[in-house]
């Protein structure tokens, strides 16, 4: 069955936990090639991270090139003896269809899988009668984890195969309360760091042989915590750093501690870039520090980038097309956290259109069956106007 509703079932049924396939990929390489897809399965490595299977298929060989962007690995589902209905069961009842991933994002992938099939079934098993377009898939088992050997190696490979994409519609859940209110457009950076801070360690009865860094520590995080980073732009919120962390490593209550760390996360606006981010907090540092204070920030690594798709024709299209099924206009927002957008972006524009995500990785996470069924119609209703 290649309707929305059985291939949700079928992908559920897969326990594809990051960064296990369990057959996911499997279930749409099958259907796509009846379709007559050309089908590529690959796979990516990095040292100290787990092998990712990936799949691209594509259909039509010329521009316009539209493609469906998406993961059909999950998060674990906890406590399995919670769910009303098994993680992985994809039973239907009551009007919704439950399992682990059918909001993020099996169920988004295969409606958008689904409209395809019926598209080029009513235009002759292609994108256009003249011959022209193309339409693909872009599927990765690696976005829940680390996203290293998923989407950002599986487009360079595409690219160094001589792909390229005009648009991508990411079917994340996008929507926050109805099918139709939210389309992503674009997502904050993200950067991670610890602020570590010097002291010297000694007895708490002889503090003028030592130096306490918990006091300076506590400083510091009042120090850059209180200062905006900036009061927002056209497209996004005000960039904001958040400390979740303080620790000295002491487990004796009569002993000053030699240093103290403190993480903290940063999610930022397009009026920075990861390396202006990273200059500004490091003044700010050393300014609250004076001549005093000992302390440097220790950057952690980040692929999360800023990136933001302007209105125009694309997403003109996109909401005329989700208007006309659902009655809604939707919003074009840029909260949320990080996808695999961030990747997509540097390839061309693209958009996120899903599912609601009220129940995404939480017990009994679930979609309504007439969701699915509406969700189908906007992916049909997208390629319709794309290829008019």
């Amino acid at each position: 069955m290649t309707d929305a509703i059985s291939i949700t079932r079928d992908l559920v049924r897969c326990p594809s936990v990051t960064p296990a396939d369990a057959g996911a990929l499997g279930v749409l390489e099958n259907i796509l090639k009846a379709a007559g897809f050309e089908v590529h399965r690959v796979t990516f490595s990095e040292p100290g991270t787990a092998d990712i299977d990936n799949l691209y298929a594509r259909i039509g060989d010329q521009a316009p090139h539209i493609t469906f962007a998406g993961h059909t690995d999950v998060v674990p589902p906890g406590d399995e003896s919670a769910w009303t209905h098994g993680p992985f069961s994809g039973e239907v009842k009551d009007g919704f269809l439950y399992g682990r991933g059918a909001v993020d994002m099996k169920g988004g992938i295969a409606c958008s899988v689904a409209a395809v099939l019926e598209y080029l079934k009513d235009h002759g098993g292609k994108p256009r009668e003249d011959g022209r377009g193309s339409i693909s898939f872009l599927i990765t088992g690696d976005e829940e984890d680390v996203s290293i050997n998923g989407t950002i190696k599986l487009l360079k490979w595409a690219a160094e195969r001589g792909e390229r994409f005009d648009h991508c519609v990411l079917g994340e859940p996008s929507n926050v309360e109805v099918l139709g209110d939210t389309i992503k457009v674009g997502r904050r950076g993200s950067q991670s760091g610890t602020l570590h801070v010097e002291g010297v360690q000694g007895h708490v009865a002889y503090p003028h042989r030592a130096s306490n860094p918990v006091p300076d520590i506590s400083r510091l995080i009042v120090a850059l915590s209180e200062e905006p980073l900036d009061h927002g732009s056209a497209q996004f919120q005000a960039s904001n750093l958040e400390f979740t962390s303080v620790d000295v490593g002491n487990a004796a209550s009569n002993v000053i501690p030699g240093q103290a760390r403190a993480k903290f996360n940063i999610r930022y606006n397009d009026n920075h870039t990861q390396e202006s981010l990273r200059k500004l907090v490091e003044e700010r540092l050393a300014k609250a520090c004076g001549n005093r204070i000992r302390a440097r920030i220790v950057w952690e690594p980040s692929n999360s980038n800023v990136f933001v798709t302007k209105p125009g024709p694309f997403t003109d299209l996109a909401v005329a097309a989700i208007e006309a099924v659902t009655g809604h206009k939707p919003e074009l927002s840029t909260s949320g956290g990080t996808s695999d957008a961030r990747f997509i972006s540097s390839y061309c524009p693209v958009i996120e259109f899903g599912l609601v995500g009220q129940t995404m990785h939480q017990i009994n996470e679930r979609t309504p069956i007439a969701d699915l069924e509406k969700l189908t119609q906007v992916y049909r209703g997208v390629l319709d106007r794309y290829f008019a």
